[in-house]
């Protein structure tokens, strides 16, 4: 077997960030500029395709050889592109941005190889976004740039040498992670899954036009008119200033304005009398609702035969491996709470602002609730869309065997009433939502929500969005819900233990079907705390450590993304979080179990949110198979029950 390592810098007028790699490639003027490469061990070689040059015919051969494995960082990106020219099997690529995010590092070649310590010359660093803008996108006409439309490589013969240097170090760079990963390997059951799920993004999913335009329409007519109310109400120039919107405030009311976040203008407009005042709070809440930046993001990504493409990421959150949202952020679509969808959307694609205001009131928040809606099943086709019911739960469940749990989801399901029963000693019967005399579903929900990963107090705080708890009775809570849950308790303290004893001794420890490890490889200078899932998958943690947390206790520390400042740092854990990481990624793999039989019993994925998948369909009648498929048990998780609902529909909503 052989290895080819490529990377490749092209041209195209479509702007890759906002459009993304499939509408970027399909425009007509996409161009591959630069063709770097190195088989096996060679040293690597350029082709300047820009100025006349072609590949070598054995390197097209290679492309199409199954024989040659390709490599490429962002591999998705060289199959998709090259595969415009030339022919080249998806199945011969692998990914080593995807090996790097499995083994716990960031994306990205340049802060990946930081992150591995890579020599970089410091003043290089920024050089190629600069030459990326110079040469692979439009330029701005200029009296300065003789009015031309883009940058060829006579126009800056210097940067084009530098733009060549920067390709292949790219390939050296790439070559040089993939070694120092390579005693890490991919299992071969997630290498079958990234091209699974490079046949989900090309495949793509059918989005209204008319619903989009419709929306945005509607949207900068409302939107203008709001605003032109509210400035003839205060008198302001831009009422959208907090600055000056507080002040005004102020003197309107004569009270004190803290801020003008969300919770603060709810609660100031409960105070105040009808007035001024309270009528521009709410034009300033009703503006907030409005989402009009996904209908922009889907005018921009939307293709020629009416699909988005690349609304997913694999491995996008590396620490788990679940996917992440690109472009339109599918994985945070607002919830619709509407009843009569359809007849808002009709409203929408006609453009009928006044009976949109006399229907639903707040239009901003009925866009907002109509942005799922925008997808839809083409003509003649259907849209089903099934969920796992209460999937971390019950893996929870599962991992700690907590059995009382275990029998909840075996039978009736209904794991917030039986929470409730257990914590309060409450018969089931009686728990019911809305009940007055019993009214614990909603107390039971909040702790099942907020206490599985060890939460405590404060953990309740933030889940108790509606204020449905007594402050005082909170410790009490905590305290009800971990006696009804001790095996989900003494898997915290178990793998917090476990996890030092690891990193103390060197020896692997097992703890309920999981393997915690030390793996490291010294001549690559490569160090993890891995966890091997009943999958096979391993969950990896670069460069661990053992040292005091802001609790005074040893605790593992490791190097990762910090998820809030975005930097790559020293990150802390407990055991809380391990168990929180671990059903997770158990959950992400029954997702994944799922995605494959699927598409292996013929059904076309179009779309998959957490728990939920999204499928092109003929027929209506198919959504009971594909309920059975996701139910269906998986050998490696014996015991675990599982149990999927969904729905068909014609656009995509929340049921």
């Amino acid at each position: 077997m052989h290895h080819l390592n490529v990377d490749i810098e092209t041209f195209s007028s479509i702007d890759l960030k906002k459009a993304g790699l499939y509408r970027y490639v399909q425009s007509p003027d996409f161009q591959i500029l630069l063709f770097a490469y190195s088989f096996d061990d060679d040293p690597v070689r350029i082709i300047d395709l820009a100025q006349g040059e072609h590949i070598p015919m054995e390197i097209v051969d290679a492309l199409a050889d199954p024989l040659v494995i390709k490599h490429a960082y962002n591999a998705a990106f060289e199959w998709y592109a090259l595969n415009k020219f030339f022919y080249s099997p998806l199945e011969q690529w692998r990914c080593t941005m995807m090996h790097g995010l499995y083994c716990g590092y960031t994306a990205g070649l340049g802060p990946t190889g930081e992150a591995m310590g890579l020599p970089q010359d410091k003043r290089k660093l920024g050089i190629g976004s600069s030459l990326i803008r110079t040469f692979c996108t439009p330029t701005k006409p200029s009296k300065a740039n003789g009015m031309r439309m883009r940058t060829l490589p006579h126009h800056e013969p210097e940067k084009w040498r530098l733009f060549k240097e920067y390709c292949v170090g790219d390939v050296v760079a790439e070559k040089e992670i993939l070694r120092r990963l390579s005693a890490f390997p991919v299992p071969e059951q997630e290498q079958r899954l990234w091209e699974l799920d490079q046949r989900i993004n090309a495949r793509g999913l059918a989005c209204d036009l008319r619903m989009v335009d419709g929306a945005l329409a509607v949207d900068e007519q409302v939107t203008g008119e709001l605003r032109q109310e509210a400035i003839t109400l205060t008198g302001l120039d831009n009422p959208k200033s907090v600055q000056q919107l507080t002040k005004w405030l102020e003197e309107e009311t004569g009270e004190e304005v803290e801020n003008l976040q969300k919770g603060t203008v709810s609660k100031l407009i409960g105070k105040l009398d009808e007035g001024k005042a309270r009528r521009v709070l709410e034009i300033r809440q009703e503006l907030s609702k409005t989402s009009t930046k996904k209908y922009a993001a889907m005018r921009e990504v939307i293709c020629s035969d009416g699909r988005v493409r690349g609304l997913l990421q694999f491995y996008g959150a590396n620490r788990t491996g679940r996917w992440a949202g690109r472009l339109v952020q599918i994985h945070n679509l607002p919830k619709n709470f509407l009843s009569a969808l359809e007849y808002a959307r009709t409203l929408v694609v006609d453009r009928n602002v006044d009976m949109l205001k006399f229907v639903y009131g707040n239009v901003p928040d009925t866009l907002s609730q109509l942005i799922r809606t925008a997808f839809v099943a083409p003509d003649g086709r259907v849209l089903l869309v099934a969920d796992f019911s209460a999937i971390e739960a019950r893996v929870l469940s599962w991992v700690a065997g907590e059995h009382w749990r275990l029998e909840v989801f075996k039978s009736h399901g209904k794991i917030y009433e039986a929470s409730a029963s257990q914590m309060f000693g409450v018969p089931l019967d009686r728990i019911v939502k809305g009940n007055p005399e019993y009214d614990l579903r909603a107390l039971g929900k909040i702790a099942e929500l907020a206490l599985g990963y060890q939460g405590a107090v404060g953990a309740l705080t933030s889940m108790d969005h509606k204020g449905e708890l007594d402050e005082e009775k909170k410790p009490e809570i905590v305290t009800r819900w971990r006696n009804a849950n001790r095996r989900i308790v003494d898997l915290w303290y178990g793998m917090e233990a476990a996890a030092l004893e690891v990193m103390q001794t060197g020896q692997p420890v097992g703890v309920r079907g999981l393997i915690f490890a030390r793996e490291s490889h010294y001549d690559t200078g490569q160090d993890f705390f891995t966890i091997t899932l009943p999958s096979g998958r391993k969950l990896y943690y670069a460069k661990p450590f053992i040292k005091e947390n802001d609790f005074g206790k040893p605790a593992l520390h490791y190097w990762g993304m910090d998820q809030t400042t975005k930097k790559w740092t020293v990150l802390s854990t407990y055991g809380g979080k391990l168990v929180e990481n671990c059903v997770q990624a158990i959950a992400r793999d029954c997702l994944a179990v799922s995605l494959v039989r699927l598409e292996q019993a013929g059904y076309e994925t179009v779309l998959h949110v957490h728990d939920e998948v999204g499928i092109e369909a003929s027929d209506a009648a198919e959504l009971d198979r594909v309920l059975e498929i996701m139910a269906q048990p998986i050998s490696w998780a014996p015991g675990l029950p599982l149990k999927a609902d969904g729905f068909a529909t014609k656009f995509y909503q929340k049921d």
